[in-house]
């Protein structure tokens, strides 16, 4: 009988207020003693975007402070709460939930664990020893995107192709139209969504990019993780409406290695500042007191170069960038879905 009371006691005393300071004193502990750091993806680490930039860049990151490196790739857009507790069972000292999706399961498995959590896309989610944020926008980099596509447009008319209207992707968009409108071309710019979360909807991305050429855009700003693939493809087969090329932009990576003529540049993401500064502070005891960022002054985040471009077009871009950096050119951070869609000419999204 005795034990049965101590052990409803101690369940009693790890509710409400008491789960948190459990969970912050194990993180706390943890403060200087970093073995293991684990990242958890959607899709396979091979999408040369926002899943391979996070792999990569926690396993650079592993390597850089000599820690065992655990990646969980491919879980979907589900529930990843028993992988979350697999990877705290295993020793993780961190695990990056690298998923606008997993925001909410990765805290509770903290709390649940004591084991520290990086999430996306939750800066009001801080929890001190605990709960860290990573909301990254690579605003600053689209707007530079969006005065390129409206330079290098021959129709007056550029598109954005997104898969969805997560934060990240909204700022980018944001910033985009924000530079074509900047470059003082008239150019128009067409929005579509292709689903509310369609990540891996190559077929969809293909269809989406496809109807956008059709509708004048010769310059296309996708933003989709696999559907950027059919997003790809769409623009090595869809002449533009004036019967030239139509050219990609890209996000996150690099797909150069892949490009059949048609990648104008990308916006590319560092990833291993961000995760490196996690780690130092998970050391310091400082992790979950502060959110994230990348942005143009360290490059981690920049614009990719490629022969497409003009070198007269690529000076006027990084005087363009300096300004962002030396602040005398400021780029709004946007982040709802309604103030995104106010921005464009023209917005096509799917039925509710």
């Amino acid at each position: 009988m005795r034990s049965l009371m101590i052990q409803v006691t101690r369940r009693v005393l790890m509710m409400g207020a008491g789960i948190a300071l459990l969970a912050a004193v194990s993180a706390g502990a943890q403060a200087g003693d970093v073995k293991k750091i684990a990242v958890l993806v959607p899709e396979q680490g091979t999408d040369y975007g926002w899943n391979q930039q996070g792999v990569d860049a926690a396993r650079a990151v592993a390597e850089k402070f000599g820690l065992e490196f655990l990646p969980a790739e491919g879980l979907g857009y589900g529930d990843v709460r028993p992988t979350l507790r697999e990877l705290a069972d295993e020793g993780a000292s961190l695990m990056i939930a690298h998923a606008s999706g997993y925001n909410t399961a990765a805290p509770e498995i903290a709390q649940e664990t004591g084991v520290p959590v990086a999430v996306v896309d939750k800066p009001d989610g801080l929890v001190a020893g605990l709960v860290a944020d990573y909301t990254l926008s690579g605003h600053d980099g689209a707007y530079l995107a969006g005065i390129l596509a409206a330079k290098m447009s021959r129709t007056g008319t550029v598109g954005i192709v997104v898969s969805g209207e997560p934060p990240s992707w909204n700022s980018q968009s944001a910033g985009f139209a924000m530079g074509v409108k900047s470059a003082g071309t008239g150019t128009k710019i067409l929005y579509a969504v292709i689903g509310p979360a369609a990540y891996a909807d190559a077929a969809g991305g293909r269809r989406v990019t496809e109807s956008v050429i059709s509708a004048g855009a010769d310059v296309v700003f996708g933003q989709g993780n696999g559907s950027s693939f059919g997003m790809i493809q769409a623009v090595e087969t869809t002449k533009a409406i004036d019967g030239g090329k139509a050219w990609f932009i890209d996000v996150i990576g690099d797909k150069t290695g892949l490009d059949k003529g048609h990648l104008l540049s990308s916006v590319l993401w560092d990833m291993v500042p961000v995760y490196s500064a996690m780690v130092e502070d998970l050391k310091s005891g400082a992790f979950g007191t502060v959110g994230y960022k990348i942005g143009l002054v360290d490059d981690s985040v920049r614009l990719l170069k490629t022969k497409h471009i003009p070198s007269d077009t690529w000076g006027e871009l990084m005087e363009v960038r300096q300004q962002i950096i030396d602040g005398s050119v400021t780029v709004a951070e946007v982040y709802d879905a309604q103030d995104v869609r106010a921005l464009m000419t023209s917005v096509e999204v799917p039925a509710e």
